[in-house]
């Protein structure tokens, strides 16, 4: 029986010195996690990965920790905790006001931000388990949506972001149908498109480099102007 695999904490913190050691901790206490420098950095980091909660620093270079955390409030993102400067208790009460579900004040004691982390992982939602689900082909590859990877006439591995399978499942189970972005953000994540609408541009554009024989030129996910994108291959059920 495969294990659920643990909480991935996203770190989010311009000062090296900081992100660092802190996802080192945190690893060694059994959650796994993955680091960002600035805002554009997390943007990525929760576009590819499950991010369960975001630790966020409020004050960075470029956008501030509050201007993320209202984004991924807007967007029902994962759960936030905010690292802040001890004299900073407006950004506190702006950030708690925000959305964010706590806060921790810097210098911090490792031992307190995780007790706070494992906290807010309690109260919070649990998303659901993926199934892993049929096996199909198209176009000479094979997607096997419970490992993410694409397979090809060889057999040879090509491994899948969430994300992007996620997506891709998407255009399987519509083959050959117009999908617009907005019903594309709908299907693949259940939020409005509004706040990111480039996010499933972005994926599009990974997907093509791993499947078309010329992602300049793409034969496979075409892009419909002023409707969205449409699968152009047939699909068929490999098995499970």
């Amino acid at each position: 029986m495969t294990e659920t695999p643990s909480p991935q904490i996203l770190i989010v913190d311009d000062a090296r010195d900081i992100r660092e050691p802190l996802g080192q901790y945190l690893t060694k206490q059994g959650l796994r996690t993955r680091l960002a420098a600035n805002a554009a950095e997390a943007r990525v980091a929760l576009e590819e990965a499950a991010i369960a909660l975001v630790i966020l620093d409020v004050m960075m270079p470029g956008e501030d920790g509050l201007s993320l955390c209202r984004w991924l409030v807007a967007r029902g993102g994962p759960p936030v905790i905010l690292l802040t400067a001890m004299a900073d208790e407006t950004d506190r009460i702006v950030g708690l006001e925000l959305g964010a579900d706590d806060y921790v004040v810097k210098p911090f004691n490792p031992r307190e931000l995780l007790a706070r982390v494992r906290a807010v992982l309690r109260r919070a939602p649990q998303p659901e388990t993926e199934v892993p689900g049929r096996i199909r082909a198209f176009a000479g590859w094979q997607h096997d949506p419970g490992a993410h990877k694409l397979l090809d006439a060889a057999g040879r591995e090509t491994p899948l972001t969430t994300g992007e399978s996620r997506l891709l499942t998407v255009f399987l189970d519509n083959p050959r149908t117009v999908l617009s972005r907005a019903r594309l953000l709908d299907l693949t994540q259940g939020r409005d498109a509004k706040p990111y609408d480039r996010a499933i541009d972005n994926t599009i554009s990974r997907l093509r480099r791993k499947i078309e024989a010329d992602p300049r030129s793409p034969e496979l996910l075409v892009t419909e102007w002023g409707g969205g994108y449409l699968l152009a291959a047939d699909v068929s059920e490999t098995g499970a």
